[in-house]
């Protein structure tokens, strides 16, 4: 493999260069299931993911420029500090569920910002309360091989993430920190964790409740992973069978717990028994798609009091929205094919449509729901090497976050509409920045990799 570079490369070309022309394998397979297995109780998980979950990880990273990382960053600084606003919560709460009315204290773990990169910067897609994988790409950035000697100073400059497992411990304990202050209780040490969504052992992302779990109990933090239909409230306290429950780790998408299965979970949120965490109030006050309306409108940001800087940095960051009504149908029905089409109040890709791909009994189906059409921004594409196929794949960036900061980058690879774990060589990839200068002179004067898989 050669990566051709123009002389004296931005790095944003350069990662570009790097993820259209470095078909590098960078996964190690053997390394992957020893970090899965590196626990007793993973050993199992770690044996059989590659059979139970072949499309889960990439086969090779993806590449982002610094100035892409700082991009995501600070558009995810200036989300966090107009969805904090007090003139938001007063805009969108009485929308809301009575169960986001209240705020009990926590802020909500493990926040999920998607975005597409373009030439001329990285374009927000889609926010999420409930991001799953945060924990499944930490093990997969210790899984990654050096290829070749110019993936060393991409890779070297994401080795240093010793400390992120500690971070994700942190930030649980930040949480019941936060619902013991709103409850005028002194800290205490976080003992005991629920992980709950429904039938967990058959969700997709099953080997990461696992992971969690193996990760609190090492920290001392008693865990099991439940159904919800299994917590009881008794005296006054959540239990999940015999374990009494300082907090609920929420993999649920009843975002309201609303389902009548989920009555202990919400009365034990209502009646503040257990920190849950994320939570309605959170889902309410950033996750619905109707906020991708109102971030992206200059006129409704000013309304709120967004100070200019967060302003400039949201209108550069977030594509036009607009609701999809009776009204503006058919002039969205003639832009179809540069816009894309979420139901407001969906999640996971869900009866989600590219315009272009539109039929008219599809049309009629949007026209009959709560839609929004948002200005179609194409993903980018990462070279790779399926078997003896050289293809390109879709991506996306997420950005893990937790009190408006980012912990952890990663991409999903794809074909398709949309993001899936169903593509051959797709799933889960490390994003390594490209971080100066100094690695496009290695490019520039490196010879072609050898690898076979290169």
């Amino acid at each position: 493999m050669t990566t051709t570079l123009a002389p004296h490369a931005a790095p944003t070309d350069l990662a570009d260069a790097l993820n259209h022309g470095c078909r590098c394998q960078t996964l190690d397979p053997e390394q992957l299931r020893q970090e899965l297995g590196r626990d007793a109780g993973l050993r199992d998980v770690a044996a059989t993911l590659a059979h139970t979950h072949p499309h889960l990880f990439a086969n090779t990273a993806v590449f982002a420029s610094q100035a892409t990382v700082q991009a995501v960053q600070a558009s995810v600084a200036a989300l966090e500090r107009t969805l904090a606003l007090p003139t938001w919560a007063q805009q969108v709460l009485p929308g809301a569920s009575a169960m986001a009315q209240s705020d009990h204290g926590p802020l909500g773990v493990f926040m999920g910002y998607d975005f597409h990169i373009t030439p001329t910067g990285p374009q927000l897609i889609e926010i999420n309360t409930n991001a799953g994988g945060a924990m499944l790409n930490a093990v997969l950035l210790r899984a990654q091989a050096v290829c070749c000697g110019l993936m060393n100073p991409a890779l070297n400059a994401y080795r240093n993430m010793a400390t992120l497992e500690d971070d994700f411990v942190a930030m649980f304990q930040a949480e019941w920190d936060l619902f013991n202050r709103a409850r005028g209780q002194a800290p205490r040490p976080l003992r005991s964790i629920a992980i709950v969504d429904e039938a967990p052992q058959s969700q997709y992302l099953a080997p990461e409740f696992a992971l969690f779990a193996e990760l609190f109990r090492r920290n001392g933090i008693r865990t099991v992973v439940t159904d919800p239909a299994s917590l009881q409230l008794r005296d006054g306290v959540l239990y999940a069978g015999a374990l009494a429950l300082d907090l609920v780790y929420n993999r649920l998408t009843d975002f309201d717990l609303s389902d009548p299965k989920h009555a202990a979970l919400a009365q034990a949120y209502t009646d503040e028994l257990a920190a849950v965490t994320p939570h309605p109030r959170a889902h309410a006050l950033r996750a619905n798609k109707q906020h991708l309306v109102t971030l992206g409108q200059v006129a409704a940001l000013r309304a709120l009091g967004v100070p200019p800087t967060d302003l400039h940095t949201l209108l550069a960051t977030v594509p036009a929205c607009e609701r999809v009504y009776t009204d503006n149908a058919a002039a969205l029905w003639e832009r179809r094919k540069l816009l894309f089409f979420k139901p407001l109040d969906g999640f996971g890709a869900r009866a989600v449509y590219r315009g272009d791909k539109l039929t008219k009994k599809v049309w009629e189906q949007i026209l009959q729901g709560d839609y929004i059409a948002q200005a179609l921004v194409p993903p980018p594409l990462r070279a790779m090497q399926v078997g003896d196929a050289a293809t390109e794949l879709k991506f996306d960036l997420r950005a893990y976050t937790y009190a408006g900061k980012v912990q952890l980058l990663a991409a999903r690879t794809y074909s398709g509409q949309t993001t899936n774990f169903r593509t051959e060589g797709g799933g889960f990839a490390p994003v390594l920045w490209v971080p100066d200068l100094a690695l496009q002179s290695r490019l520039q004067d490196h010879p072609p990799c050898h690898r076979s898989n290169c």
